[in-house]
């Protein structure tokens, strides 16, 4: 399905970042994805070349359904580190957090509280910052993620967002 939208969308195999909010959209009618699958394009965007090719786009779902554990979990710590300065700040979970309650949309049961992102970061953060520092680093990531069955868990749900 997603590859019937890319090809339909982008007959050329190359899509750039409005073509492909609009794509993702329709897999989210019910919310607002626009924010999320920016940070999702970037991710996708390994070049950082504004646009993305059908292989860009293989490769990065290939890691996501067939990845190892290891791959899965660096291809997520990818996403979550916005700025890509290889560190996942506070802020920086917050708004992917706010991007994913924005794309669910406002009807999901039972409704969310206003403050549920800030909630989801906080107990993020103390499970990873294992130094308590401020920030969560691509170790503390992975060794946090592999100690946690909740955390392996969610990982699949990750391959339903995507």
């Amino acid at each position: 399905l997603v590859f019937h939208f890319f090809f339909q969308e982008c007959p050329s195999g190359v899509v750039n970042e409005e073509t492909f909010k609009e794509i993702y959209s329709q897999f989210f009618p019910q919310g607002d994805s626009t924010t999320y699958a920016h940070f999702l394009f970037n991710a996708f965007d390994t070049d950082h070349n504004g646009s993305v090719s059908f292989e860009d786009f293989v490769m990065g779902l290939s890691i996501l359904l067939r990845g190892t554990v290891q791959e899965k979990l660096n291809w997520a710590f990818n996403l979550y580190d916005i700025n890509k300065d290889g560190y996942i700040t506070k802020e920086e979970m917050l708004d992917i957090m706010k991007a994913i309650y924005d794309m669910m949309g406002k009807c999901t049961y039972p409704v969310l509280k206003e403050d549920a992102p800030r909630q989801h970061v906080e107990t993020f953060f103390q499970k990873m910052d294992k130094n308590k520092d401020g920030v969560v680093t691509i170790d503390e990531f992975i060794e946090s993620c592999q100690k946690d069955e909740n955390i392996m868990r969610s990982m699949q749900l990750f391959e339903n967002v995507i």
